[in-house]
């Protein structure tokens, strides 16, 4: 059945929630994954998109988000500190950019960056843009329509805002802030002229159709940067006890974004390392974009190897 579905995706059909999508849950693997796998090399070619991150503030967070290191509520070992000097944000960008990743995010934890803080980050962007050479990304929680011009006055061009689980699983990974806030922070980022990345972390307790709904709902966001986290259960926080998605529940997983959102980037996240190969079939089952080096609070995917994996696949870096 895929067969045909993936020549009429191909063709310009798109998957829609009045759909029977049951053939994602049924299909054998290997044939949905090279159904994925067909759709990226029609739609995408075979350019893939690498980008990087920096913990721009690390810990001390308010929101009780039950997956996260940083959060306050929780009480996990983590290092805290407050937001880094511009000038070690503008250097770390560089060695990035020097090393050919095209695209740099700063990441902080809290409900939003503000004050003194938020002026710091900014005078760091406007270096970054200075400097030239690398797209510029943030993820900064949940800002004022106002942070947000500012934000694309100082060379930001995307911000990152995850969905993080389907809407109605939602409230059971989060209470202090909801989905509609997620919703209205991804509406002001596009009204200040921002690009969204957005996805979400997968093996929390949710069940596949919450997976589809999240792949649907950022479909029709038009989202077309698409991270994909898997929960790397970490000591402290309330999910420490969740069994870690095996190698072929990740697979089907990337090949069901890939499917509904046949010409995003979809973009491997956190959890990769804990693949074979670097997570090597799975960009032969619809990934097309990954963070590569060390991630928030947990150690990511080297550049180099990454590098040398990819072009070795065929990629276009």
């Amino acid at each position: 059945m895929s067969e045909c579905i993936v020549k009429e995706i191909i063709n310009g059909r798109r998957l829609s929630r009045a759909d029977d999508v049951s053939f994602l849950l049924t299909e054998d693997l290997g044939e949905l994954c090279r159904g994925a796998d067909e759709i990226r090399r029609a739609l995408c070619g075979n350019r893939v998109d690498l980008c990087s991150i920096i913990n721009g503030r690390s810990g001390r967070c308010g929101e009780d988000c039950k997956f996260c290191a940083q959060s306050a509520c929780n009480h996990a070992k983590i290092e805290e500190y407050p937001f880094l000097e511009p000038d070690e944000i503008a250097k770390d960008c560089k060695t990035h950019a020097d090393r050919g990743i095209r695209r740099y995010s700063v990441v902080t934890a809290g409900r939003a960056l503000s004050g003194a803080e938020m002026e710091r980050a900014l005078m760091a962007y406007r270096a970054m843009k200075e400097a030239g050479g690398i797209g510029l990304c943030a993820s900064h929680g949940l800002l004022s329509q106002e942070d947000f011009n500012r934000l694309k006055e100082a060379g930001v061009s995307r911000y990152h805002a995850n969905l993080e689980t389907s809407e109605r699983y939602f409230p059971f990974i989060c209470t202090t802030h909801t989905y509609e806030d997620k919703l209205e922070v991804i509406r002001r980022a596009r009204r200040a002229g921002l690009s969204v990345c957005s996805g979400g972390i997968l093996g929390m307790g949710e069940t596949w159709e919450d997976r589809i709904d999240m792949a649907f709902s950022l479909h029709e966001l038009e989202i077309r940067s698409i991270p994909i986290n898997f929960l790397q259960p970490i000591k402290g926080t309330p999910l420490e006890d969740m069994q870690p998605l095996s190698e072929e529940e990740i697979l089907r997983s990337i090949a069901v974004f890939r499917y509904i959102n046949p010409d995003a980037y979809v973009r491997l996240a956190a959890g990769r390392n804990r693949m074979a190969e670097s997570g090597k079939k799975a960009f032969c089952s619809g990934a097309n974009a990954a963070i590569t080096g060390d991630m928030l609070t947990t150690s990511g995917n080297q550049i180099a190897d990454d590098v040398e994996m990819l072009s070795a696949m065929g990629f276009d870096l």
